[in-house]
């Protein structure tokens, strides 16, 4: 009978105690308590950064593709050639344009999209030379992965391609490699 008593005891002190007082119910919170917060963090992200990338009318973009598969055939009849350099120093993109083996002279644009931020885009005139030389000013270019996309003034052409001129440091695009 000895034996029972102190058994007695601990049972009636452990109902005593108030359910707070327990580790394990404050053990099996946290998990359910750590989904929350992670969910609350979640929603704020998708609610104050949305996607840049999405377009609003997509059979507008449709239609406009049809319209690149053009510009990209003009590009390969002429036999345009492209090839680029970017000095971060002076900040300047060097380069030249041909076509079919000789100096392209008339002026073009060389469109520079940021892959995820929007509002770094830019759009460089591109004014040849003699020699089908150009040099346009590109100030502060991240080192990241650009869409290049040169078009020709009247937009009758266009060479495209992705560049990361800290990783290439030349950029050259031919028409039929596309």
């Amino acid at each position: 009978m000895m034996e029972e008593k102190p058994m007695q005891a601990n049972l009636s002190i452990a109902a005593a105690t108030p359910w707070y007082r327990h580790r394990w119910p404050w053990l099996l919170m946290v998990g359910p308590v750590l989904v929350l917060v992670a969910g609350a963090i979640t929603t704020w992200l998708a609610i104050s950064r949305p996607d840049a990338m999405v377009v609003g009318d997509y059979y507008k973009q449709g239609k406009a593709i049809n319209q690149e598969l053009r510009r990209d055939r003009a590009a390969s009849r002429l036999g345009l050639a492209f090839e680029a350099a970017y000095d971060a120093q002076a900040g300047r993109i060097t380069g030249s344009l041909r076509t079919h083996g000789e100096p392209v002279r008339a002026p073009f644009h060389i469109r520079l999209a940021h892959p995820t931020q929007p509002e770094r885009d830019r759009v460089l005139e591109a004014l040849p030379d003699a020699r089908g030389r150009f040099s346009a000013e590109a100030p502060g270019l991240a080192a990241t992965h650009w869409q290049v996309v040169v078009e020709g003034g009247a937009r009758d052409w266009r060479l495209a391609r992705s560049w990361s001129w800290s990783k290439e440091p030349v950029l050259a695009i031919v028409a039929d490699a596309q």
